[in-house]
């Protein structure tokens, strides 16, 4: 039988709305509207938008809204998801306890459920991508931040109020790259931003003893290093940029290690660079794999790259709303 189904996802540069049918334990996209959030708007710009561009997409397939099983919203954390609130998101400026799921309850007549994107990946990875099958997985985001998503025992586990899976949190040295307002943190070393850190200082130590790699020549290129450039130069054969990855693999392997020993999943599915670059990756992270988790654990534990790409914050909106029925 299938199932129609709204999926809203929320985010700091955009905005969407998705319209999917749910047949055989298969989700399929049928259409999507996205457009830039305009945090300085107010979040009634968007939310307007939103419902606009859901109307849009249920007239453009000859749907009603009654023809809608359930409605899920993915955005950033903070929120609430129990009580479907928005809770000033860093990304979101002047979202402060926005009532996300009553409104669209109103709007459609049909219940809406809300997630944070790392669970609602997670739940999406989980249903219709990489860890489909699976009763015990973990998804990380590893792209701008590094958080992840839990899922135990055959359901999604978020905690006692909802932060569960803040693993970018943890202290991995005492001194390395800032990430999650924490020096030496697992997103400090294994995100976006991170590797950009941890690449400005190894470019910097290399120009100060006379090198020239070719992605960063000068101290005044350094502001232009970004994760992406120090991957194609990886790629190209570049030395410095290997090592600057099998550094974040390294410490990629040791904040794995943490999860197969505290929770024994049998796939950790990994997003966004990972999903991009993991020959890059691989080796160091399992090196370190190999040497800090237990073999026990780890011999039952696949890492794998996330399956979803582009598409997975329209699959992790409707998965919110799929994996409530």
């Amino acid at each position: 039988m299938k199932e129609y189904y709204l999926g809203f996802d929320i985010g700091g540069t955009k905005c969407g709305a998705v319209l999917g049918v749910y047949e055989d334990d298969v989700m399929t996209i049928l259409d999507k509207k996205s457009f830039p959030t305009k945090t300085e708007k107010g979040w009634e710009y968007s939310i307007n938008n939103i419902f606009t561009s859901a109307f849009d997409l249920l007239g453009k397939n000859f749907l009603r809204k009654e023809d809608i099983k359930a409605i899920g919203i993915s955005c950033g954390g903070p929120l609430d998801s129990k009580k479907g609130v928005i809770m000033s998101p860093p990304n979101l400026p002047g979202w402060d306890n926005v009532p996300i799921t009553k409104m669209c309850e109103e709007k459609f007549g049909v219940k809406a459920y809300l997630q944070n994107d790392a669970n609602a990946c997670a739940v999406a990875e989980w249903k219709f991508g990489a860890a489909k099958g699976t009763e015990n997985a973990v998804f990380l985001t590893f792209g701008t931040g590094m958080g992840a998503g839990l899922i135990l025992g055959g359901r999604l586990y978020d905690g006692t109020n909802g932060m569960a899976g803040e693993i970018g949190h943890i202290r991995m040295e005492n001194n390395g790259p800032v990430g999650y307002g924490k020096e030496g943190s697992f997103e400090g070393f294994c995100s976006g931003g991170g590797i950009a850190q941890t690449a400005k200082t190894m470019i910097l130590e290399a120009l100060q003893k006379g090198e020239k790699p070719s992605f960063c020549e000068s101290i005044d290129e350094l502001d232009s290093v970004t994760a992406k450039t120090v991957a194609e130069a990886a790629k190209n054969g570049e030395d410095l940029a290997i090592k600057i990855y099998e550094k974040c693999g390294k410490y990629l392997g040791r904040g794995l290690s943490v999860l197969i020993d505290i929770l024994n999943p049998e796939v950790i599915v990994i997003g966004s660079i990972y999903e991009r670059s993991n020959e890059l990756l691989k080796k160091t992270m399992q090196k370190s794999i190999d040497s800090e988790a237990l073999s026990i654990s780890a011999s039952v534990c696949r890492v794998v790259p996330a399956i979803l790409g582009d598409n997975i914050g329209d699959y992790a909106a409707l998965a919110v709303a799929v994996d409530k029925q």
